[in-house]
Formats: structure tokens, C-alpha cells, sequence
């Protein structure tokens, strides 16, 4: 009574028992197709669908109807092309329709499907299930006129219009309606059209529709025949396509719930049946369950309780009222429980066992990281593992998981701590010469080593080891009580592992006292130009050499004469130096090394300005500038004081208030080791008000002498302009440069003698603006 009709599911992996066609439509038609190409289904491929697998698009190359009968993702919606909807898995589909606009002559794609289904005979439920989903791109048409996927089921006479929807986005005023499109199910996609953009529009315009599952009930129509078909169809206009994917269950026995037969206590899970156009849903599930969604729907959430029961689902539209019930059970949820086996290991050779208990669930695997982020696959369901011949600090964790419905939780990891392996390392030096006394450059430091030091050992023939008492845990040991040829090494130990001894170093005593003399000052700062003393008073050696002895004066010539000897050397470098004083003693091959470092101030210069003017009673700022960095802190001193606002700072201002003719200023600048570096600057004062001086006459002949027509500004600030003009008033030179002025040259040009006039503006160190205009003379 319910099998289903031949390949409704293409399960022949072919369209065989379906027709087809394809067409476009007429150009700003309301959807009126004017050309169209049918596919019969009883006529073999490729004139019918008879063993086809695919169909081009009207009038192109391009497939417009195809098999789907493998998976693969849709590139648009990221959803599947062979649906799996809640635990039920379809077999194959068909792709409906493609991306191609470049239909011709110009209306848009239209594509379709159809299958005649002689309903049986008989009582009882009939259902076709099918799912769909579809990608659109908008064209801001009119809603009739926009990119549409649609199903219908058809008697002979009419139309089922409760199983027969349309899918289309929708728009008012040509502006897609977003809210409504969300709401019939449609997202934006963030993968662009590869269609050509027009006019305004966003390349951002494709919207998809996920999988959705369908059912109707053919119950009425026994012993009738119902044609159902699937259609995509492009924009009318042709710029903007469609296409749909669609798959049906080979499954006519009436309505099926999809979902887990065993839940998990309080672990949400889905239950769903396939949609009934314009129904209405009602569940019943077992006691203790909760469901946590909306009721009304085909697809509902619910969190399980601690009885085992059945799951009824109801829908009821106008063409169909269908029942369906599954038997469920309950099974507890996963408890991950806790790893014991945390341990220490050195590095190699070694071996932890960890164990998971306290856990509800099989393990499914062990997993292990030595960072904390990247975790690897351990190959072990048991609840006990060997941690084996680590060399990195690692920790373990277990999956666990109660049955299939319940979700997947991870014990409480367990570290393994690795300490890497012990090593000695290297003592240096490896031989070591040393004489009586030698209290200086008589050292032993150990390298490369890891792990703590334990204690030094020391040996006279490298057989018996003799440790320091107390225990030396430094990496270092200066020697001292050495009277024979000893040798040493270190222990080290790192962590858990095993200790391990340093290369040995060995240690020669020589029969001769080492040198011993006092120095002063070790190091010590002078001004450029300037000397200092460097101080050594030897009491055992028998001669000495200086490094950088050409700058050293009353050096000595190197030998020892008597005991103590004493050195009175002069130093004289122009930049900070080290001295280096080696002292020798005998047959002691070693030396006593003494530095002297003398840090030498730079000359400091000193910057006072130019020589200037001003008038009486103006306000004139000073500037002393030096070759050193503001941050080192000289101290300034202007002298004489008179007129200045501040004699100690960089800056001081000068107002000069008495009828003098002159004051040259003085100004020192000291750093703070006392080098002093000084400069002066002349001020000339007129006794008169602001304005601007301008010769009668100069003489450009390159002698030095007033080869340059130049304003001289007195109580000025600005120059606007100074210019200079020929008898025809021909600019000649013009400038608003203090200090600057014309040359006698035009372009490069000697101009020839002659009177020549100038124009100057400049504002006085009141705000007043100062105008000058007048003639001078050009001598040659």
C-alpha cells in the first residue's frame, strides 16, 4: 500500500520516469515563457529523460538540470547538495537551474521537472517527501518578476494549492523586503554574484535557503494520477538567476519523526517531521520530558527525562491530517570523570601510568599536548594509559562519551613533568697556570651546563674526588689555598634525572709569587685639554708596560728597580681612553692587569648669536646654543648681568634702558664636571624709534665690501618684503629675509649703474608696521 513510484527518489542515478523542459521567458512579461524545449519520459536521452543524468540550460551549453548523486557543498549557502536532515540521510538529489543569466534571445532561464504519480488504491496515508533548498540573487524587480523555485501538485483539472509553494525574494517598490525574507527562511550570502554588476547594485546580492524538509498526503486522490513538479526560473528581465536542489524520500507509508531513539537525561535534542504547508503541530512526549521550543512546529527541541517512552508528533492542514509515533529510551549523561598520575621523569627512558575513574561512558580515545592548544590522537579506549619515553613535558586527557545520544566530555587532564637530562657542562679554562699568591685572573667558571649545581669536587690524580665542605653551589670558584697541581670539576643535577659531572679542568701551581701592586684612580673624568695622574705603587714584580703609552707622559721605562716602586704617570687623551697597566713578576708567566679609565668631556662650544641691534628700551630675547644635548644639564652665565632678565638661563632677555652705545655679552656655559666653553655677542643700540636703514649707494665687485644692498633692521621683528626696482619698474629682487639682500644681479645678470629704487614694509617689536621707500646707487 505505500510503495513509492519508480525512482521518485532517483535512485536509478538517472531522471528516468520524470519529463523535463527547459525555455525563457518573453522580456518584461509577468513570468510568460515564449520559447521551450520539452524532455518526454518515456523517450530515451537525449531527445527524453529516459537514462539522462543532466539537461542544458535553453539554448546554451551550460546544464540546467542535473543528478546529483555524490556530495559536495554548496558554494553560495555552504550547505550540503545531498541533504541529511536530522539524522535522516538522502540518497541523491537534483540541481536545478545554474548561475548562467546569458540567455538568448533575452528573457530569463526557466527550468522544471515533473513526475507523474499513479496513486494507488486502497485506505490509509500516501505521502511524498521531498526537501528542497535554493540559492536566489535579487534583482530589485517587482516580486512577480524576480528569480523564483516553486513545487506543484496538480490533477488533472486544478492545482493542490496547500502542496504547492512558492519561493521567490520579495520586494516593494523594487527594494528587497530583507525582513520578510528573513523570515520565509533566506540569508545573505557573503560570497559575491559572478554576475556582471549594474547600475547601483552590490555585488553581495545572492541569498540562499537551507535544506527544509516537505510532506503532503495522497490519501484523497487514490486511484488517481497527480502530476508534481519542481521548477527554478531566472529574473524575467535574464540578469539575476536561480537554482534549487531537491531530494525525496523513497518513503510513502505516511508521516516519519526523525530524530535519536535514545536520548540523553538533560541533553537538548531534535526531533522533527518534514513540513505540511499551512499545518498546524502538536506533540506529545513521555513524562518527565520537557520540550523547550515552540510546540507548533514541525521541528522541536527537548531535554529529556529519566523515562523511557513514545514521541508523538500530529499535523493538520486542509489536504492532510497525519500522525506518527516513535518509541524512545533514556540513557544517562556522560560523566568524564578524573585522571590520577601526575609524576616527575627525567627526559629518555621512562614510564607513567595514568588512570581515568570515577567516569559514565566508554572511553573513546586519549588525547595528549605538550602546549596546551595542539592535541594528538592516543589509539586507546582502555581507562588506563603508559606514558612511555617522553622527552617534553606533556599532559594526557581522556574522551568519554555514554552512548551516541549524549554528548562527547573530557576528564581532568594529568601532567607527566619531563626534566631534561642532567649536564655537567664545560669547566674553563681547561688548564689553568697559576702562581703563589695569585688571588687575581685565577678563576674557574663552568658552561653549557643544566640542572643545579650540587657541589665541586677536587683531585689529585683524577681517581679520588674530595667534595667541598661546606658545598659550593655556584658556577664559579676563585682558587685560592692551592699548593700543588690539584684538578676539578662540578656535579650537576637536573630535577628527578641522574646527576652528571663537568670536563675537568686542571689547575698548575708555578714556583714564583705573583704580582701585586695598588693603582689609583681606577677611573676618573677630565675636560678636553686637560691631563690627570695615574697612580701605581708595585709591591712584588720586576717590570711593567702601559697600553696606550702615547698619551701618557712620565710613563717610567718599564722596569723595576727597587721594591715598592712607585709611578707617577701624566695622562693627556682627547677622548675617553683606557689605560692598561701589566705588571710581571720573575718567571710567573702570568701578569697583574690593571685598567685606568679616563672619561674625557668634550670641548664644549658655545653659540651666542649674531651680532645684532636694537633700540632702546626693546625687548631683545639672547640664544646661546652649545654642541652638547639640553639633557646633560650645563649651567649658564651671561655677564654682564645689566639689562638681563636672567643671567643663568639659556635665553635670557635684554631690554636695554640707558643711552649706551654698545654691550657685548658674555656668555659660559659649564657642564656639570666643570669644562667651561664660552662666546659673546655684540648689541648695537639707536637711539632712535624702530625702522628700517637702507644705503645710499653700494658697490656689488666682489671686494667684501658692502657688495650687497641690504636693509638694516633696527627695533624690528618681521620683514614683509624688501624690494628692489629699475627706472622702468621692473621688479628686481625682493626678499623677507633678515640679513638678506640684492647682489646688483638680475637673472643671473650684472645690472648696469645706475640709480635704483627700493620699497620695504616691516613690523616693529610693538605691532606698528613700518614702510620705507626710497633710491640707492649702484657703483661699479
Amino acid at each position: 500500500m505505500g510503495q513509492c513510484p519508480v525512482n521518485i527518489n532517483f535512485g536509478d542515478r538517472t531522471l528516468n520516469k520524470w519529463f523535463a523542459y527547459t525555455g525563457t521567458f518573453t522580456s518584461g512579461s509577468n513570468r510568460v515563457v515564449s520559447l521551450k524545449q520539452n524532455y518526454d519520459a518515456n523517450v530515451p536521452a537525449p531527445l527524453g529523460t529516459i537514462g539522462a543524468v543532466s539537461i542544458t540550460e535553453y539554448g546554451s551549453s551550460i546544464p540546467g538540470i542535473q543528478v546529483n548523486t555524490s556530495g559536495g557543498t554548496d558554494v553560495f549557502g555552504g550547505f550540503p547538495v545531498v541533504p541529511n536532515i536530522n539524522g535522516y540521510q538522502y540518497d541523491y538529489s537534483i540541481l536545478l537551474g545554474s548561475t548562467n543569466v546569458n540567455s538568448n534571445p533575452a528573457g530569463g532561464f526557466v527550468r522544471g521537472i515533473g513526475y507523474v504519480i499513479d496513486v494507488p488504491t486502497g485506505t490509509g496515508p500516501y505521502t511524498m517527501t521531498y526537501a528542497y533548498a535554493m540559492v536566489l540573487e535579487n534583482g530589485s524587480h517587482a516580486s512577480i518578476q524576480q528569480p523564483l523555485a516553486s513545487a506543484t501538485l496538480m490533477t488533472n483539472d486544478s492545482i493542490i494549492t496547500c502542496a504547492s509553494p512558492q519561493y521567490f525574494l520579495p520586494t516593494n517598490g523594487g527594494v528587497l523586503d530583507i525582513a520578510t525574507a528573513n523570515a520565509n527562511g533566506f540569508r545573505q550570502s557573503n560570497v559575491p554574484t559572478p554576475n556582471s554588476v549594474r547600475n547601483n547594485e552590490s555585488p553581495f546580492r545572492v541569498w540562499t535557503k537551507n535544506w527544509t524538509e516537505v510532506t503532503f498526503d495522497l490519501e484523497p486522490y487514490r486511484g488517481q494520477k497527480v502530476t508534481l513538479t519542481f521548477t527554478a526560473e531566472n529574473c524575467v528581465p535574464r540578469g539575476h538567476f536561480a537554482y534549487a536542489y531537491i531530494a525525496l524520500r523513497n518513503d510513502c507509508n505516511g508521516l516519519m519523526i526523525s530524530g535519536a531513539r535514545t536520548a540523553c537525561v538533560n541533553g537538548p535534542t531534535t526531533y522533527s517531521i518534514p513540513e505540511l504547508t499551512g499545518a498546524t503541530y502538536q506533540w506529545i512526549v513521555p513524562n518527565g520530558w520537557k520540550i523547550t521550543s515552540d510546540s507548533n512546529s514541525n521541528i522541536i527541541t527537548v531535554l529529556p527525562g529519566l523515562q523511557s517512552g513514545t514521541i508523538t508528533a500530529r499535523e493538520q492542514n486542509s489536504c492532510a491530517n497525519l500522525e506518527a509515533t516513535i518509541q524512545v529510551t533514556t540513557s544517562p549523561p556522560t560523566v568524564a570523570g578524573n585522571l590520577t598520575g601526575n609524576a616527575i621523569v627525567c627526559a629518555g627512558t621512562n614510564a607513567s601510568p595514568i588512570t581515568l575513574s570515577g567516569n559514565t561512558g566508554n572511553v573513546l580515545k586519549w588525547i595528549s599536548s605538550a602546549d596546551g592548544i595542539n592535541w594528538m590522537d592516543i589509539a586507546n579506549t582502555n581507562t588506563t594509559y603508559l606514558a612511555q619515553n617522553l622527552n617534553t613535558t606533556t599532559r594526557f586527557a581522556a574522551l568519554v562519551q555514554n552512548g551516541g545520544a549524549c554528548s562527547i566530555d573530557t576528564a581532568v587532564g594529568a601532567t607527566i613533568v619531563v626534566d631534561s637530562k642532567s649536564m655537567g657542562g664545560i669547566l674553563t679554562p681547561n688548564d689553568l697556570q697559576i702562581c703563589q699568591d695569585q688571588n687575581k685572573d685565577a678563576s674557574l667558571k663552568l658552561l653549557n651546563s643544566n640542572g643545579a649545581v650540587v657541589n665541586w669536587q677536587l683531585s689529585a690524580d683524577a681517581i679520588n674526588w674530595t667534595n667541598f665542605a661546606p658545598a659550593k653551589t655556584d658556577t664559579f670558584y676563585n682558587i685560592t689555598g692551592v699548593l700543588a697541581p690539584t684538578k676539578f670539576r662540578v656535579i650537576v643535577k637536573n630535577g628527578v634525572c641522574n646527576a652528571d659531572t663537568s670536563t675537568i679542568a686542571n689547575v698548575g701551581i708555578f714556583n714564583e709569587r705573583f704580582p701585586k701592586a695598588a693603582v689609583s684612580p681606577v677611573d676618573t673624568t677630565i675636560c678636553f685639554g686637560t691631563s690627570t695622574n695615574l697612580r701605581a705603587n708595585i709591591t712584588i714584580g720586576t717590570s711593567y708596560t702601559w697600553s696606550n703609552a702615547t698619551t701618557i707622559y712620565n710613563a717610567g721605562n718599564g722596569l723595576v728597580n727597587n721594591l715598592p716602586f712607585s709611578i707617577n704617570a701624566l695622562a693627556a687623551p682627547p677622548t675617553s681612553t683606557r689605560y692598561i697597566l701589566s705588571v710581571k713578576n720573575g718567571n710567573c708567566p702570568n701578569l697583574l692587569i690593571d685598567t685606568f679609565t679616563v672619561n674625557v668631556i668634550p670641548l664644549v662650544t658655545v653659540n651666542a648669536g649674531r651680532d645684532t641691534a636694537v633700540v632702546l628700551n626693546q625687548p631683545l630675547r639672547l640664544q646661546a646654543t652649545t654642541n652638547f644635548a639640553d639633557s646633560i644639564g650645563l649651567a649658564y652665565l651671561w655677564q654682564p648681568a645689566n639689562y638681563l632678565n636672567n643671567a643663568a638661563i639659556t635665553n635670557p632677555i635684554a631690554t636695554i634702558t640707558n643711552a649706551v652705545n654698545t654691550v657685548v655679552y658674555t656668555v659660559k656655559a659649564t657642564t656639570p664636571q666643570g669644562c667651561v666653553g664660552e662666546d659673546a655677542v655684540r648689541v648695537t643700540i639707536f637711539k632712535t624709534q624702530p625702522d628700517i636703514f637702507i644705503p645710499t649707494g653700494f658697490t656689488p665687485n666682489n671686494d667684501g665690501k658692502n657688495d650687497i644692498l641690504k636693509p638694516i633692521a633696527v627695533g624690528i621683528t618681521t620683514i614683509k618684503f624688501f624690494s628692489v626696482y629699475n627706472r622702468l619698474g621692473q621688479l628686481l629682487f625682493t626678499t623677507n629675509e633678515f640679513g638678506k639682500g640684492w647682489d646688483g644681479l638680475y637673472k643671473g645678470i650684472a645690472q648696469p649703474p645706475g640709480t635704483y629704487v627700493f620699497i620695504a614694509q616691516a613690523v616693529d617689536y610693538t605691532g606698528k608696521i613700518v614702510n620705507k621707500r626710497g633710491t640707492s646707487v649702484l657703483i661699479r
